[in-house]
């Protein structure tokens, strides 16, 4: 990782950490690379944004920078990150940049670069940014007269993104009531006029965002208040997103939580029933439940294990042709449809599973096994430190080595905040707290702990 890009692009407060200078930046640098690859220097670039108040300020920045460089702009306006990859691939543009800090609170915010296919921007490019934003790179060239880019309104992109929707399920939705959580986020201008084009009957909670509440008490982080909905209305199903749309958690008709393992567990079974898993093979990140890697043997199904990230269950999944991967968080990813995880896919995917297996959620769900997991964070100044720390490592080997195959523990950096992530999966929850406590009091003991 970086100094500003991590696992997630560059993301932190707004104004704080990511500025509208530093955005200028990034525009700059990005319309001046892409531009050295035509003949001409022009470059074309598309953006979405999700609901965030400094989205629109973050999105004037990136333009001016973009435009100053000579490159043209394509705005998407208000829409889910994967509709920014699904123009990226099918419009033929140089890249994609999408404003959203995902799941976070309203005052963070990030800016996430994608390349022509659609995929998160390579960490080559990465560093060359970060180096000159911090002043590393000799200024660029300014395009002046008519080589001066523009922006141009790109709303219809966002429409073909929908109806493109649209098309993937095999069936329709006709007697199935779903509930929706849009999270008052990007899925707010999208989700529902897919579910209901496709003949759903759609009820809909936390789509009236104001620019503040995005995320809050809501969406893919906060599932207790689809959960009651679902249970209240007597649903089929609920299908909670995140800010940005890029993930998905859903709810069973019980009200219970079915997490991105459960849904990949899930899909990956029926297409491999179907004949459309290739290699029968599931990407995930080393964060997934040890439930699903059990259950998926038993299914006749393997699995390989990535870092944390979509972005690497994506390059995982491409370099070798498979069809499904993702993270517990509920980024999915289905190889055939999208190049990035897309929350409004994903639910469509469930409902399609659902409908082709005539079975309920829970009980396509309740087919895989959950080990019991306990995670918890601890604010650290430094995460290197941390990771190389004697004492820290010695318990870490200590603890897989007394879990054995009924267990594990992993300790990693988080992507995009100052924390470290402790995480042990267990027979009993007991056992997992005893062992990601002994770990986090280890951290503090030898002062690495920022509190």
């Amino acid at each position: 990782m970086g100094k500003y890009f991590g696992t997630d692009g560059f993301r932190g407060e707004a104004n704080v950490t990511l500025t509208a200078e530093k955005a200028f930046k990034v525009g700059r640098y990005l319309g001046w690379y892409y531009g050295t690859k035509h003949p001409d220097g022009k470059a074309s670039v598309v953006i979405g944004k999700d609901t965030r108040r400094s989205s629109y300020m973050l999105e004037d920045a990136l333009c001016a920078g973009l435009t100053s460089s000579g490159a043209d702009v394509y705005l998407l306006h208000v829409t889910p990150t994967p509709s920014v990859s699904y123009a990226v691939r099918t419009d033929d543009y140089d890249c994609g940049i999408m404003i959203s800090a995902s799941h976070n609170p309203y005052y963070d915010n990030g800016i996430k670069i994608m390349r022509g296919n659609g995929q998160k921007i390579e960490a080559e490019i990465e560093e060359k940014i970060e180096a000159y934003i911090d002043g590393e790179i000799p200024e660029l060239p300014y395009a002046t007269r008519d080589k001066i880019g523009r922006t141009v309104d790109f709303s219809a992109g966002r429409n073909r993104y929908i109806g493109y929707l649209m098309t993937i399920p095999t069936r329709g939705f006709k007697g199935k009531r779903v509930g929706l959580d849009c999270s008052n986020g990007s899925a707010s201008m999208i989700a529902k006029s897919v579910f209901e084009a496709l003949g759903a009957k759609v009820f809909v909670i936390n789509n009236s965002p104001d620019g503040t509440n995005i995320n809050r008490g809501c969406g893919s982080t906060h599932m207790e208040s689809l959960r009651n909905y679902v249970q209240d209305n007597a649903l089929d199903a609920g299908f909670a997103y995140d800010g940005d749309a890029d993930r998905c958690l859903a709810v069973d008709e019980k009200g219970e939580v079915v997490t991105g393992d459960h849904i990949m567990f899930l899909c990956a079974k029926y297409m491999k029933e179907c004949g459309q898993l290739a290699d029968n093979m599931v990407v995930t990140t080393v964060m997934s439940n040890l439930g699903l890697y059990k259950s998926l043997e038993a299914n006749g199904m393997s699995y390989q294990q990535t870092a944390v990230g979509d972005k690497y269950v994506a390059e995982n999944m491409m370099a070798n042709g498979y069809e499904i991967g993702g993270e517990q968080s509920g980024h999915i990813i289905f190889g055939k449809y999208a190049a990035t995880g897309d929350g409004i896919l994903t639910s469509l995917m469930i409902m399609q599973t659902m409908i082709e297996k005539k079975l309920p959620l829970s009980m396509l769900a309740g087919e895989m096994q959950v080990f019991p997991q306990v995670l918890k964070n601890v604010r650290v100044a430094d995460k290197a430190a941390v990771k190389a720390n004697a004492r820290v490592r010695d318990a870490v080997n200590q603890a897989a080595a007394e879990l054995g195959s009924d267990g594990r523990i992993l300790v990693r950096e988080s992507g995009t905040e100052p924390k470290i992530r402790v995480m042990v999966e267990a027979k009993t929850d007991a056992i997992c707290e005893q062992y990601v406590d002994g770990i986090i009091r280890i951290i503090k003991e030898e002062g690495l702990a920022d509190e």
